[in-house]
């Protein structure tokens, strides 16, 4: 998918929602716990449910590999559920790879070939070499961590002037344009967004850490929001997917996210 049709899925949803598909056993209803293929049974019935109010899924690979060759089977059918039922969407696979080159092309084979992801997660560490094989994919892209939402951010991503997460972003745009390049940038401190925003340019941002880990919507808006393109994802996962754990579990995702799709709709509108 390239940049020109996800902000016209945003505009036509009035929705930049990102929903992560992050499934834990003990989280999800009991009632699927029985079914051999319980990961992609809840995965498909959120889908289904809350597709109609974002324009964007995003499983993180860890909640998946864990389980071993099943997981991935979950994932891979996750995936092609989403291909072959809901082709507006925007797929993520948070996966957060990056290594020498030669290894990083066989990563973006096995996303972007084997699964048809639209975008991975990359770390930038490594640098240049390990991050240009994703970009080498046409209507792919890479995000790269660039301000994480974690604790842990404090260690090492706001060190140094300008900041280790602003020369992260100011490198890589020297490597790709708008088209194939994002940046995760974390929403637990929203005056540190506005930074990111300037930047960052046009690229397209995507915001973890809203709802259950502490950040807000409005403040996001506020320090990210780019009002001409809408070059924003904004990503909740648990706030949305474990909303309800009954049998009803399904619907109360969709309330969930039908009440953000609705603010971010207030929003645009102000745009």
């Amino acid at each position: 998918m390239n940049k020109h049709h996800l902000i016209a899925n945003i505009k036509a949803k009035k929705s930049f929602l990102c929903v992560g598909l992050d499934p834990v056993k003990e989280k999800v209803p009991v009632h699927l716990h029985a079914h051999k293929d319980w990961i992609f049974e809840f995965n498909k019935q959120v889908i289904n449910a809350v597709a109609e109010h974002c324009v964007a899924f995003k499983p993180n690979t860890a909640f998946y590999e864990c389980y071993g060759s099943w997981g991935w089977e979950q994932l891979e059918k996750t995936a092609r559920y989403l291909r072959e039922t809901h082709p507006d969407q925007f797929l993520i696979a948070d996966a957060k790879r990056g290594d020498i080159g030669n290894t990083s092309t066989m990563y973006a084979k096995a996303f972007f070939e084997q699964m048809d992801f639209d975008a991975v997660t990359v770390a930038p560490y490594m640098g240049e070499d390990s991050v240009k094989p994703f970009l080498e994919f046409k209507d792919k892209w890479v995000i790269l961590l660039a301000l994480t939402s974690n604790k842990g951010a404090q260690d090492f991503q706001y060190h140094g002037v300008p900041t280790l997460h602003e020369k992260v972003i100011g490198t890589a745009r020297k490597w790709a344009d708008e088209d194939s390049l994002m940046f995760v940038a974390g929403a637990t401190r929203g005056e540190d967004l506005a930074d990111l925003r300037k930047a960052a340019g046009n690229h397209f941002l995507l915001v973890p850490g809203v709802g259950a880990q502490g950040g807000t919507l409005q403040e996001v808006w506020k320090y990210a929001g780019n009002k001409d393109e809408v070059s924003l994802l904004v990503n909740s996962s648990r706030g949305i997917i474990y909303a309800g754990n009954g049998e009803d579990y399904a619907q109360a995702a969709k309330a969930e996210a039908k009440k953000i799709q609705e603010e971010m709709a207030v929003l645009l509108l102000k745009a």
